[in-house]
């Protein structure tokens, strides 16, 4: 009885430590961890990976400046490119009781970096920002502050990470005070023994209470040795008990070491070989699935604008190269034609396919396949980004051709530039690949008449031309057709069979010019005399056209020839002699 109390009272104060652990005295859910208040600012502030810790879930990143900035999430290294040489603040990680953090000297201002293509999130601040900071997939990924690009970065910047809330102790300090409750409980229920260990005051000699005594006295001694065992295993067996769990001093015991599932076996031995092109391994697309319809859906919005108010100028942030030269003339012959016909638009969705690579240098190309409601066959768009501060734009878009087959796309991220002038790897080098179907359109009974399959876009050109010679209207005049590459548009893909997807652009001249004194060349009712003022020229006239083409090169060793898949023309101008 005296002992039960005191036991009782033990289990109880371990059960309460136990519960404290779990309540008054548990971890904080989450920990944050700032900035210095002295760090230098720069234009640029970059939060890097390692400020997450060991996170591996969402943290909070909260920003608090004087004015606007912008917060931008991006690859690692695609944040370290867009700093480049700038001055910049760099939060490395939790530091003991700071976030860590160095400056790095360099120029005093940047571009505005708000709406550039390398970011997966933007978010817009004004005096104070929270913004939960997740990873989209696998890799590296770090946050851009900036104000303008002329002002300092903020630099008040804290991360809240989960603080380990584990409590090891908790539970077993709990079962072990519930074991010892009842074991005081136990010790309450045992029937109390009466003095002199269960006998009666000794009687006096000569009575008859002594004479009975002695006559039974052997039984009782037996009974009375036989009770006081069944507490002393009962109080061994349930010390024995706590001490597993580590309330009472450890008794030495045999446990049988536990056999290993056969999912922790499979989980603990992991294999690491070369990763193929496109596995996780190799590293994330350069661009996201989430980034691609972003910028595909700002490239139409751009060239939609631009066809409405038939203005070049609209184009200059998003289209360049082939793509700018035909629209641009296109506005041009629109303006002075109504009825010639307007380019074909250039739609965001849905997107049917997309090569995009996962190499980390510039320039970038990309390539989306969509088809629009006013596209009645797929186009190919190649977008370009030159550097990491400027945007993709859109260089070539074509109509894919009646019958043909887009190729076959290589593993996803393993796209990429293809040397222009190698023709190690391809029945022919990507820049000869578009010289010769220059030289085919422009005689196509020469050297490459062998050189390309039949398609409807050469087709169409040398039935063009063939006619125009042969009419005998223009019997007094002396025509030439000229198609030559422009060997700075010319873009080059790998494809999923080993061969490149070449992406060209041509001028194509058209000259006729009188061949004798006196003769004229006729131009009324053409759209020639709407783009020249003129119905008739006596010394002759140059028409301009633009060809984009897209071709597929078959790999080296391949008896198969190249094959035109993708095709765009676009009158640009007419010009008398």
């Amino acid at each position: 009885m005296k002992t039960a109390v005191p036991i009782i009272v033990a289990g109880l104060l371990l059960m309460l430590l136990g519960i404290g652990q779990r309540t008054v005295w548990a971890p904080a859910e989450t920990v944050t961890a700032v900035v210095a208040q002295d760090a230098t600012a720069g234009p640029v502030t970059v939060i890097e990976p390692g400020a997450r810790g060991d996170a591996d879930g969402p943290v909070e990143v909260t920003v608090e400046a004087d004015g606007p900035f912008t917060l931008a999430v991006g690859r690692a290294s695609d944040v370290d490119a867009w700093v480049g040489d700038a001055a910049h603040l760099s939060v490395t990680g939790p530091g003991e009781e700071t976030l860590e953090s160095g400056f790095s000297e360099g120029e005093d201002s940047v571009p505005d970096p708000s709406g550039s293509d390398l970011w997966i999130a933007e978010e817009s601040g004004d005096g104070s920002l929270t913004y939960r900071w997740s990873e989209p997939t696998e890799g590296d990924w770090s946050i851009l502050l900036a104000a303008d690009g002329e002002a300092p970065a903020p630099t008040r910047v804290s991360v809240t990470t989960p603080n380990d809330q584990s409590t090891p102790f908790a539970l077993p300090l709990i079962i072990g005070g519930a074991l010892v409750v009842v074991l005081g409980i136990a010790l309450l229920l045992i029937p109390p023994r009466r003095p002199g260990n269960g006998h009666r005051p000794e009687p006096v000699e000569g009575t008859r209470a002594y004479a009975r005594r002695n006559a039974t006295a052997g039984t009782r001694g037996s009974a009375s040795r036989t009770a006081a065992p069944g507490a002393v295993l009962l109080v061994t067996g349930l010390v024995g008990s706590g001490a597993l769990l580590g309330i009472a001093p450890s008794i030495a015991t045999t446990t049988p070491s536990p056999t290993p599932s056969p999912s922790s076996s499979a989980s603990s031995a992991t294999v690491n070989g070369a990763p193929s092109a496109g596995s996780e391994a190799s590293g994330p697309p350069v661009v996201l699935d989430s980034q691609l319809e972003r910028i595909l859906g700002a490239v139409a919005t751009a060239v939609a604008d631009a066809d409405t108010a038939s203005d070049a100028t609209r184009l200059a942030p998003r289209v360049d190269g082939a793509a700018l030269d035909l629209r641009t003339g296109a506005y041009a012959v629109r303006a002075k034609d109504t009825q010639a016909a307007a380019p074909a638009p250039v739609a965001a969705s849905p997107l049917l396919l997309d090569m995009v690579p996962t190499g980390t240098g510039w320039p970038r190309t990309v390539v989306a396949l969509t088809q629009g409601d006013g596209n009645p066959v797929p186009q190919a768009l190649l977008l370009v980004q030159d550097t990491p501060r400027e945007n993709y734009r859109l260089t070539s878009a074509v109509q894919m051709l009646p019958g043909s087959t887009f190729p076959s796309p290589p593993a996803p991220g393993a796209t990429g530039p293809v040397p222009l002038d190698d023709d190690a790897a391809l029945a022919s080098a990507p820049q000869s690949a578009v010289t010769s179907i220059a030289d085919f359109l422009t005689e196509p009974s020469g050297t490459n008449a062998e050189t390309f399959e039949e398609n409807s876009f050469a087709e169409a050109i040398t039935e063009f031309q063939a006619g125009v010679v042969a009419d005998p209207g223009n019997k007094a005049a002396k025509i030439t057709f000229t198609h030559a590459a422009r060997e700075d548009q010319t873009q080059a893909l790998l494809t999923g069979d080993g061969g490149a997807m070449v992406f060209g652009y041509l001028t194509h001249t058209y000259s006729s010019v009188p061949k004798a004194s006196g003769d004229t060349i006729d131009l009324k009712g053409t759209v020639y005399q709407s783009l020249t003022g003129k119905a008739v020229s006596e010394k002759g006239i140059d028409v301009n056209y633009g060809e984009a083409v897209m071709m597929y090169v078959p790999p080296a060793g391949s008896e198969d020839r190249i094959r035109v898949i993708g095709a765009a023309q676009q009158l640009l101008s007419a010009t008398l002699r």
